[in-house]
């Protein structure tokens, strides 16, 4: 069995898409997966499967949250392996020492190619700055999220893919969860 971590995008915002975690596990766990928990409550998840196709995994997600808890959402899933890779890659390691809150990873879909990068990069009007690595950018906001004009709207169309991000924090905190499933194997 494989250690996975599953990001729910868009989720208990603002009022929108509310998912209690506690269902939203029950709902995984209804799937087959093993050991499923949460970390926070903004749509992280960790749980073991067999299933090692990521895409097959989040079809399965999406449409059993849909079905089951009237929410329309995408799922993005990493192995552990994946997830430490993404930690390890990261571009940024003096920002995620410094201000972690204020630097983000975004999960896409697919993997942007370089024009759709450098097209994102030309449309920055702050003082953002963004690394893509395969299915992951890298994004600093050194004068905070809530007041960029680097949107998710915006990233999502400049890539060409859909997104959810999460702060250098949570990847850690995400990370560590999973490595400890890893372990109890």
């Amino acid at each position: 069995m494989t250690t996975n971590i599953g990001l729910l995008r868009a989720v208990n915002l603002a009022g929108r898409n509310r998912v209690a975690m506690r269902e939203l596990c029950g709902v995984i766990a209804d799937l087959g997966m093993k050991d499923v928990r949460s970390l926070l409550q903004s749509g992280n998840v960790i749980f073991r499967s067999s299933i090692a196709s990521a895409a097959r995994l989040e079809r399965m997600l999406e449409e059993a949250t849909a079905k089951q808890l009237r929410v329309e959402t995408d799922f993005f899933v990493r192995n552990a392996a994946e997830w430490q890779g993404v930690i390890d890659g990261n571009p940024f390691p003096k920002e995620a020492r410094q201000d972690p809150g204020h630097l983000v990873v975004m999960c896409l879909k697919d993997e942007p190619d370089r024009a759709a990068v450098t097209a994102l990069q030309q449309a920055i009007r702050g003082r953002e700055v963004v690394r893509a690595k395969g299915r992951h950018a890298y994004i600093v906001y050194p004068d905070g999220i809530g007041r960029s004009k680097l949107s998710v709207a915006l990233i999502e169309k400049k890539l060409g893919t859909r997104g959810t991000g999460r702060n250098w924090n949570t990847v850690l905190k995400l990370g560590a969860l999973a490595a400890g499933c890893d372990e109890r194997e």
